[in-house]
């Protein structure tokens, strides 16, 4: 049933999104391929997870900005205006719009629903491993922020500060983000991925 949509939701997303590097389209396209798999694996309903997944960022405060926690809540009322004009079912309407609230990390709100963890898992999956440390180069110099401390690379000795340093990112939030997810087989890929970051990080020790 959801893909009769899909062409409807691509098309919104393509007009209505003007986020950083890191949540351009490609970012929606891997959430929605990983909600997906998820979905099948964890029995989710696809009517439910593949529209969150599709429009959760289909608008977005930038990441400095200070009403940022509320961006979800923002994506999710736009979310479901535009599939009240499409006549998409309205029985799953109110799923959709906690799931689109729930993913964010900085909005606090615990997933309620398979679909909303489904949603969730899938988005913070993107923040790790080789495409999550390409994005968060990409927010952390759209910040003007640099890449290391020089004299304590990896916070062994300070506190870490990813408003000054992009590796710092790892310690204050990107390394955390297993222990939240919540479905069997995001557990499972989060460790992979976290471990392929850790494996960069060595390397980049051995380069500095």
């Amino acid at each position: 049933m959801v893909e009769m949509y899909e062409t409807h939701l691509i098309g919104f997303i393509n007009a209505q999104m003007q986020q950083d590097l890191a949540h351009d389209l490609n970012h929606v396209y891997r959430v929605v391929n990983t909600a997906k798999a998820l979905c099948l694996s964890e029995g989710g309903m696809a009517e439910v997870v593949l529209p969150a997944a599709y429009l959760h960022d289909c608008f977005s405060f930038a990441k400095n900005h200070p009403d940022r926690a509320q961006s979800s809540r923002y994506a999710a009322d736009k979310a479901i205006a535009f599939l009240q004009n499409i006549d998409y079912p309205i029985q799953f309407l109110p799923a959709i719009h906690h799931a689109i609230v729930a993913h964010s990390f900085s909005a606090n709100v615990a997933p309620q629903s398979v679909e909303a963890k489904i949603v969730q898992d899938a988005d913070r999956l993107d923040a790790l491993g080789a495409i999550g440390i390409a994005r968060c180069l990409q927010v952390s110099t759209s910040l003007d922020v640099s890449l290391y401390d020089v004299d304590d690379p990896f916070c062994i000795n300070r506190q870490a500060n990813d408003r000054l340093y992009a590796i710092d990112h790892f310690y204050t939030k990107l390394f955390k983000l297993a222990d939240t997810m919540h479905t069997p087989s995001a557990k499972i890929e989060a460790s992979k991925r976290i471990e392929y970051m850790k494996s960069f990080l060595a390397q980049l020790n051995t380069e500095i």
